[in-house]
Order: structure tokens, then C-alpha cells, then sequence
């Protein structure tokens, strides 16, 4: 997962990939309004969380860039911003929920391809678009292909 910001606070986006097995079953790329990078970063996070227990996973690998995420999930840091202890609880709360948890600090150069949904949804909110979700589910049927 990857949160991205233009300004701190300015128009942010995130981006999700989730892999089985080496595969991309979805990606997400979205802008989620005005946010700073670390919010950014939180969002990112949470939906992968909320998309992989959708999918029904039980066991999951979370990769983020974000050190202070990661430290402070895994309680090193303190969450002192008002604004960013809900969304700690809340991903707390979703790593709960499953029966295992691999989380992992990567260097940028190991999260292209989130950093550049993250990225993506920013670009999109810039031209001007309205910022509704790029994202895919391999698999399934789209509307426009039944009909």
C-alpha cells in the first residue's frame, strides 16, 4: 500500500496492490480528498486491509514504505496527532482479524507499483477528473462486457 499528498495537507490519493501468489487479483488507485501524507499513507493502508479481508484472506504480507506507519503499528512510535489516532485503532483493529500478519517496512524502489497508483489518483484529480476509483477485480465480468 502507498498514500500519496500534493502539499501536506493538499489533494491526496492511495494505492493498493494485492497479490496471491505472485499474481495481482486487485489494485486501487483513488483520491480520497484533502489529507496529509500520513493520512494518505493510514487510508492506503486500511482499504488493503478491508479489500484483502473481502477477498477472504486469513494470512496476509502488508508491505508499506511508511516507516512511521509501520512503527507505530507496531507500537516503537507513539501516535501523538489527534487526527491520526482513529485511523491507528482502526487498522489495528482489521490486523486483528486476521490469523496472521506479516508486516514489513520496504524501501520506495520495492513499492512501485502502489507508489504509482498513489500517484496515479493525483494525476487524475489534477486534469481536472472527478477522483472516482481506478480499480479492477481480475475475474470478473465488467457491466460493460455483459451487454
Amino acid at each position: 500500500s502507498d498514500g500519496a499528498s500534493s502539499g501536506n495537507p493538499g489533494p491526496a490519493g492511495i494505492g493498493v496492490v494485492i497479490s496471491v501468489d505472485g499474481k495481482t487479483v486487485k489494485t486501487v488507485s483513488e483520491a480520497i480528498g484533502e489529507a496529509t501524507n500520513n493520512v494518505a499513507e493510514y487510508s492506503a493502508l486500511i482499504r488493503a486491509l478491508k479489500e484483502a479481508k473481502a477477498l477472504g484472506a486469513e494470512h496476509i504480507r502488508l508491505r508499506t514504505d511508511s516507516q512511521l506507519v509501520f512503527y507505530q503499528l507496531k507500537g516503537d512510535y507513539k501516535v501523538k496527532h489527534e487526527n491520526m489516532k482513529p485511523l491507528h485503532e482502526e487498522a489495528l483493529g482489521l490486523l486483528k482479524s486476521f490469523k496472521k500478519v506479516e508486516c514489513k517496512v520496504v524501501p520506495r524502489e520495492e513499492n512501485k507499483e502502489a507508489d504509482r497508483l498513489a500517484t496515479s489518483a493525483l494525476k487524475n484529480i489534477k486534469a481536472g477528473r472527478d477522483g472516482r476509483s481506478d480499480e479492477f477485480v481480475i475475474g470478473e465480468e465488467s457491466p460493460s462486457s455483459t451487454g
